[in-house]
């Protein structure tokens, strides 16, 4: 397969570059585009007030179009949700959002810098959090926090300051010996979280990040964003738990086979419904079922 990535301009484009069209699904109101237009270009992103800009992102795999033409523009030193249905493109957008798979065309600023042409110096600005990240399991977690600061030139002194703060503050402490393949999986998720934090980034990526998580464990997740974003950062965060996006998320993208139907402050884009509701009317949902009358009959 051939990839082609545009080199031609490290600019970040105008905010309202392509702005996804809203006003196409049933329940977002015909003025609702031109509101969003108004909010984005003069409320929430400046030229300098955005954490991501992303244009034009494609990817195919063999003849199956993955991401078709996706353009977001994230708010600094916000909560970011993106939310779609299994096999929207969620997961595939945010590892070409990351650099850690190549788009076939389109371009991504990350922090102001073009994350192709500045790759090192963008994705020094990015923590991430990947569902399903494989971790090296015969390392301690202190061991790991080391290997993942050294590894981005941090000082060792600096880097066993932060990550004892770290696992402190995820409730890992008392585990800062243990191998990592002897964590539950929310002591995984909180370790492979610290790692993405190590080195203060200023944009983290995560992907399911609460998933399978135990309630305290998620709340302990959510004490370390919420600092993260009152600081500045910026968190993107993809997740299927509605409730979950509508409690953090001040801004939303609903994505639907490859491409952005909606997206803005939350409020707009749930038109006064739940944010479930609005997802259901956006990217649809089949009230065919199947005759399943023998569910629940008994066996004699």
């Amino acid at each position: 397969m051939r990839f082609i990535i545009r080199t031609e301009s490290t600019r970040v484009p105008p905010v309202d570059s392509q702005l996804p069209d809203i006003t196409r699904h049933r329940h977002v109101r015909p003025h609702a585009q031109a509101h969003y237009r108004a909010a984005v270009s003069d409320e929430t992103c400046d030229q300098d007030d955005r954490a991501l800009v992303i244009r034009d992102l494609t990817k195919r795999f063999g003849s199956s179009i993955a991401v078709a033409g996706v353009n977001l523009d994230v708010p600094r030193g916000c909560f970011f949700g993106l939310v779609g249905p299994n096999g929207a493109g969620k997961t595939t957008t945010m590892n070409m959002a990351t650099g850690l798979l190549r788009p076939d065309t389109g371009s991504v600023w990350v922090d102001g810098l073009n994350l192709c042409n500045d790759s090192v110096a963008a994705k020094a600005r990015i923590g991430v959090l990947p569902d399903g990240l494989r971790l090296f399991e015969r390392l301690s977690a202190a061991e790991l926090l080391t290997y993942h600061g050294l590894l981005r030139n941090i000082p060792e002194a600096t880097v066993e300051e932060r990550a004892s703060q770290l696992l402190s503050t995820l409730d890992l402490a008392n585990a800062g010996r243990k191998l990592v393949a002897d964590f539950s999986h929310g002591m995984r998720k909180k370790i492979t979280l610290a790692a993405a934090l190590i080195h203060n980034p200023r944009l983290l990526f995560l992907d399911e990040p609460f998933e399978g998580v135990d309630p305290l464990s998620a709340r302990t997740i959510r004490m370390v964003l919420d600092r993260f974003t009152t600081h500045g950062g910026t968190v993107v965060l993809s997740s299927h738990a509605m409730d979950l996006v509508e409690r953090l998320c001040q801004h939303v993208a609903v994505m639907h086979q490859g491409s952005i139907v909606a997206a803005g402050p939350i409020d707009q884009v749930r038109q006064g419904q739940s944010l479930e509701d609005a997802f259901v009317a956006l990217v649809g949902s089949s009230s065919e079922t199947t005759d399943l009358s023998w569910l629940g009959t008994s066996l004699d």
